[in-house]
């Protein structure tokens, strides 16, 4: 009688090719990598989803991979140089046909995704559509691979979320009642009780360590700086800044709730608002020439969402070098600033990452 053989793939990406690697087993003593959120962490699932929102055309992946590859950046993003950094394979879109490996986690994030589902609702795959994704994750793992086997990856992995910021730009850009018959007060706590609820159900399912950003200067970025009135002279968007800066103050309040009321749990936190002010003041210090002007979109600051030319608007700049910029388009990081958040994020120290670093929590 013939044995069913389970091969257990993957693939590496180098800067050149793609393999496809295969073993009989998974290795046994990797911690895996979960990831939710936004464009920030989406690696291409909104490819799969009828929406406008996608970035599967040029320039988009110039740099690294040759080719578009869904992600928002010329090259990789941040979830790839964690990935990187906990040698794990690239962690692949939820969505992506044929992905049926989860032993090393998988990615959910989407991009234009809010903790609340009014966000962009139809056009993106919101919070609690995400953690129904894991839930379906769990339940086939569990499946495939019996209880214990499947509680101890849970358990082991780290679970990384970025949510807010889209949420934050439809309560001040939006006519919708939805977002309008709130005070900026109540829609910060009602965007931390979704991501709260959605922490407390990953922990039912065996998530113990948990990887979050603070929302940082969401005003600076070249599009809000674009938005604001009159803007002349580079500075960034106050009244989105002052809604960011009350989920930075609820954030930690809410994480620390977390931690003593469910047991056992781990968390790390980026403050993204220090990190980014360090570059866009001191460009030259961390190896950028500009910091306040996209490299690739239109109007001022390319802060208009027009990169690539498939929004609307078919006429675009896009610079020589995205080495030399902190934003590759309007909203979005290069693949190098990703990667120096990255490594703060892998191995900062309390002032800008805490109470624990995520290479302290793979380790765990």
């Amino acid at each position: 009688m013939a044995r069913l053989v389970l091969l257990w793939c993957f693939f590496i990406f180098t800067a050149t090719s793609v393999n496809l690697v295969c073993s009989r087993s998974p290795q046994k003593d990797h911690t895996a990598l979960f990831v939710f959120g936004d464009s920030l962490y989406d690696p291409g699932n909104n490819n799969y989803i009828d929406t406008i929102i996608k970035a599967n055309y040029y320039p988009y992946g110039e740099t690294f991979f040759k080719y578009p590859t869904g992600r928002f950046s010329d090259g990789r993003i941040i979830a790839d140089f964690i990935a990187e950094f906990a040698n794990l394979p690239l962690i692949p879109p939820y969505l992506q046909p044929g992905n049926h490996e989860f032993t090393y986690g998988v990615n959910f994030a989407s991009a234009g995704a809010g903790a609340l589902s009014e966000t962009y609702q139809g056009f993106v795959i919101d919070l609690k559509t995400q953690l129904s994704y894991f839930k379906k994750v769990a339940k086939l793992m569990r499946k495939e691979l019996g209880d214990a086997e499947a509680t101890v990856i849970f358990s082991k992995a780290v679970y990384l979320i970025n949510i807010g910021g889209n949420d934050y730009i439809s309560f001040l850009t939006s006519n919708s009642t939805v977002f309008q018959s709130s005070s900026k007060q109540e829609y910060v706590a009602m965007v931390m009780g979704n991501l709260t609820e959605t922490i407390e159900e990953i922990y039912k399912k065996g998530g113990r360590k948990f990887g979050f950003l603070n929302m940082g200067s969401l005003g600076c970025v070249p599009s809000m700086k674009a938005l604001a009135p009159g803007n002349t002279t580079g500075s960034c968007f106050e009244q989105v800044n002052e809604i960011a800066k009350l989920h930075d103050a609820a954030l930690p309040k809410a994480l620390e709730e977390l931690e003593t009321k469910l047991v056992e749990v781990k968390y790390s936190m980026h403050y993204l608002n220090i990190s980014y002010a360090e570059r866009r003041n001191n460009p030259e210090k961390y190896g950028f020439k500009e910091a306040n002007i996209a490299c690739c979109g239109s109007g001022p600051y390319r802060g208009m969402f027009s990169c690539g030319g498939r929004r609307g608007v078919t006429k675009y700049e896009l610079c020589s070098d995205p080495n030399d910029y902190l934003f590759f388009d309007s909203d979005h990081l290069t693949e190098k600033a990703c990667k120096q958040i990255a490594q703060l994020m892998w191995s900062g120290t309390p002032n800008i990452t805490g109470p624990y670093n995520l290479k302290a929590l793979f380790e765990a």
